[in-house]
């Protein structure tokens, strides 16, 4: 079998699962749906692509500082409570927030990798593990921003799951061109020009995906936008170079909030390899006992082991 890594955004999955499924009580009353379609997502997509490697991809940090210190605006609708020196509370229903370390319970007793890292987000962990991985891989989130990782020569690509986890794309450098108008390299570049509501990003006043295209197109990256501005020579019209010249503060550092970083020190190797069976099965049966968990469980360990169920 050809090597290959399957990272997963794990709370865009869980969040999904959450959202999109009826309740599903314990016997104590707990309600377990985002643990049941966690498990489910992970077995389809195993099932379909036949990973060697995979990763639940971590937030230890979903807002972090230092790119809050860049721009204030980051993710601040999504702050519920804000502590003076402690991190900020993300707005996660409870019947949610208590699902979540049963997930890591079981995903441990799997044996299935999670990682992540102080200070930074799942997307920075996705982007690090994709960078000189060393074999194809697939990024599976609902999160636009990762379509900068999208490469065809290294072989990464996106399983977008905007529109489901049944119904995911796959995002590749011809399917970015198409839908953006900008190369996969640009997607970054083309998201801080625009913009994006859902991480509080204001983007450059004015410019929507038309003319963040059409702007990358002719300039290539914002660095080229910029040089265009600054020289009465280019051919750069009057309305945009007044807007991106009333821009120029937020674009001296929103490039750096929107890049995900691809230099963290984590496991690689090993580390990553998808259990074929669980590591503690004990543990297995008592958690799909308690938290109604025995039909997921039992489907993620017959695709695991190949089994047919």
């Amino acid at each position: 079998m050809t090597d290959r890594l399957m990272l997963l955004d794990t709370a865009s999955m869980y969040f999904r699962a959450y959202f999109g499924s009826p309740e599903i009580l314990a016997p104590d009353g707990t309600n377990v749906n985002a643990v049941r379609g966690l498990l489910g997502y992970i077995s389809s997509l195993v099932e379909q692509y036949e990973p060697t490697h995979l990763v639940c991809c971590w937030d230890d940090d979903w807002r972090p500082q230092w790119r809050v210190d860049l721009i204030p605006t980051y993710k601040a609708h999504r702050v519920v409570t804000e502590v003076a020196d402690a991190p900020d509370v993300e707005e996660v229903p409870d019947p949610l927030g208590l699902q979540v370390p049963i997930i890591r319970e079981v995903l441990a007793a799997f044996g299935i990798a999670v990682i992540g890292a102080p200070g930074y987000e799942a997307d920075d962990v996705i982007g690090t593990l994709a960078t000189g991985a060393g074999m194809p891989v697939d990024a599976v989130t609902g999160d636009r921003d990762l379509f900068q990782l999208v490469d065809d020569a290294a072989g990464v690509r996106i399983l977008y799951i905007g529109k489901g986890v049944g119904r995911h794309e796959r995002v590749d450098e011809a399917w970015v061109l198409e839908k953006y108008g900008v190369r996969a390299d640009q997607y970054a570049d083309f998201a801080t020009l625009r913009g994006d509501a859902s991480d509080g990003l204001p983007g450059v006043k004015g410019v929507g995906d038309k003319t963040a295209a059409s702007l990358l197109q002719k300039y290539d990256d914002v660095a080229g936008v910029r040089a265009a501005v600054d020289d009465p020579g280019s051919d750069l019209g009057p309305g945009p170079r007044l807007k991106i010249r009333e821009a120029s503060s937020y674009l001296d550092v929103a490039p750096k909030v929107v890049a995900v970083a691809r230099d963290i020190d984590l496991p690689r190797g090993d580390a990553l390899a998808l259990p074929r069976t669980p590591v503690d099965p004990d543990a297995l049966v008592a958690l799909a006992e308690r938290w109604s968990l025995a039909s997921p469980v039992t489907r993620l360990t017959n695709v695991l082991s190949g089994t047919t169920s």
